[in-house]
């Protein structure tokens, strides 16, 4: 296994462990695909993921419309 930092000269998707607050690169690559969106999300700025789901975020905007896509609906 690799630590978060040794991926600099990889390229392709990585795998990665989610653990509580850090992940585990298990797979070498340069990036992991929001589950969300399917931005891709270099290692570097990976922020916002799910342990439980074991998926990646983009963003904190990604992370609510996967936990509560009731509430990210507009209003009509």
């Amino acid at each position: 296994m690799l630590n978060r930092f040794d991926h600099r000269s990889y390229s392709g998707e990585a795998e990665i462990r989610y653990l509580d607050s850090d992940f585990r690169v298990i797979r070498a690559g340069a990036y992991v695909r929001c589950a969300v969106t399917g931005v891709a999300i270099p290692l570097e700025e990976l922020r916002y993921w799910s342990v439980e789901r074991q998926e990646a975020y983009a963003s904190p905007a990604a992370v609510m419309e996967r936990l509560h896509p009731d509430r990210m609906k507009p209003a009509g």
